[in-house]
């Protein structure tokens, strides 16, 4: 997984990890408006003006993620790069062409699994999965994912994040220091391997990582079996894993099945017309389709780009980045078209508060 990490350390230091260099190059381009806030609705704006602005930046970047999209397929066509092996043998759809409702059920048929003890056969880990399941027994009403991104930063969310029941944050993403814009609950965290298993990030002794929920991830290659990925994971996290839960063998600490990650992958394919980067689906993603059976909403904050979106990567350092936005390597761009597309929330919500809502099990209307 490449992407820009960065390394919150406790005694609030934070340390640069340089990311590789991207798969594609950056489709961003130089006419696209980031930092200009002028599309951000002001205290003393009419409610027309509001309207207007809503609407002009609801098109533009619309029409930038479908750019993207569209850039992409036509790279994708042209190269050879296939990491993860993909070759993927269903039919490739427009989710346009859909009732908003039939995709959004076509998702939570989608399974996103976490790793069972019978999943694994011959292999140490086994005994360290907990018997018991992710959020057994428990729902929740409204929930709340917290992306990363820039445009958190002077957004004043963060008491309205706090005010969901259930709260998600990414890797190693801070709250202290920033609560007024991000918050400081949280409920469960989803790490990818990067985060588990390199040292700099020091998983087994941060304080960032107790006392909530663990859900970690490694993409295996798309037709492996997890025999295969357990013996050649991207990121050996296995034995940080059984270490964390050996210390805390309470501890909720679970591992995503890298075969159902995969799953997710096609069903964002199968609403695709043109071809997606043959890489796995955002964290961001995959936290929603992760929450989707346990809330009757998810609210996801600033996944879909408000009207602060910015060149600034994340809302806890000043790196610019606009890639972390539109993707260099996460087929983001098709992600996040599709998430807009089944959001119930209305416009400004979206565009100027900063989050879309997806309902979640007991809330859609499934068959």
């Amino acid at each position: 997984m490449e992407f820009c990490i960065q390394i919150f350390l406790e005694n609030s230091s934070v340390l640069l990890i340089k990311n590789s260099k991207p798969r594609f190059p950056n489709l961003q381009p130089k006419d696209f408006e980031l930092d200009a806030k002028r599309y951000v609705c002001l205290k003393n704006d009419s409610s027309t003006n509001c309207d207007k602005k809503t609407a002009e930046f609801k098109e533009n970047i619309v029409n930038e993620l479908r750019r993207v999209f569209t850039d992409e397929s036509n790279i994708l066509r042209m190269g050879k790069q296939n990491p993860y092996n993909v070759h993927f043998r269903g039919f490739r759809g427009n989710f346009l062409e859909k009732p908003p409702e039939k995709v959004l059920c076509q998702l939570h048929d989608t399974a996103l699994r976490t790793l069972k003890r019978g999943d694994v056969k011959h292999h140490p880990l086994k005994d360290f999965i907990p018997k018991r399941a992710l959020f057994e027994n428990k729902r929740f009403n409204s929930c709340a994912i917290v992306a990363s991104a820039g445009s958190l930063k002077d957004s004043n969310l963060g008491s309205l994040i706090d005010a969901h029941d259930l709260v998600l944050r990414f890797n190693n993403a801070p709250t202290k220091g920033f609560e007024a814009d991000v918050g400081n609950k949280t409920t469960i965290r989803l790490l990818n391997s990067q985060v588990v298993s390199k040292p700099q990030f020091n998983f087994l002794k941060a304080n960032l990582y107790k006392n909530v929920t663990i859900v970690a991830w490694d993409p295996s290659n798309y037709s492996s079996t997890i025999n295969e990925w357990l013996e050649k994971p991207e990121f050996n996290l296995f034995t940080n894993y059984m270490a964390f839960r050996k210390t805390d063998p309470k501890s909720r600490t679970f591992l995503l099945n890298p075969s159902s990650v995969w799953d997710v992958w096609d069903f964002l394919q199968n609403n695709s017309p043109s071809m997606l980067r043959r890489n796995p689906p955002s964290s961001g993603f995959l936290g929603l389709r992760l929450l989707l059976p346990f809330c009757s909403f998810v609210d996801v904050f600033e996944y879909v780009p408000s009207a602060r979106v910015t060149r600034r990567c994340h809302y806890y350092d000043p790196e610019d980045n606009p890639s972390c936005t539109f993707g260099v390597w996460h087929p983001l761009a098709a992600e996040k078209l599709l998430a807009l597309y089944i959001n119930t929330a209305d416009d400004k919500a979206v565009f100027q508060t900063g989050y879309i809502r997806i309902l979640g099990s007991r809330m859609a209307k499934c068959p």
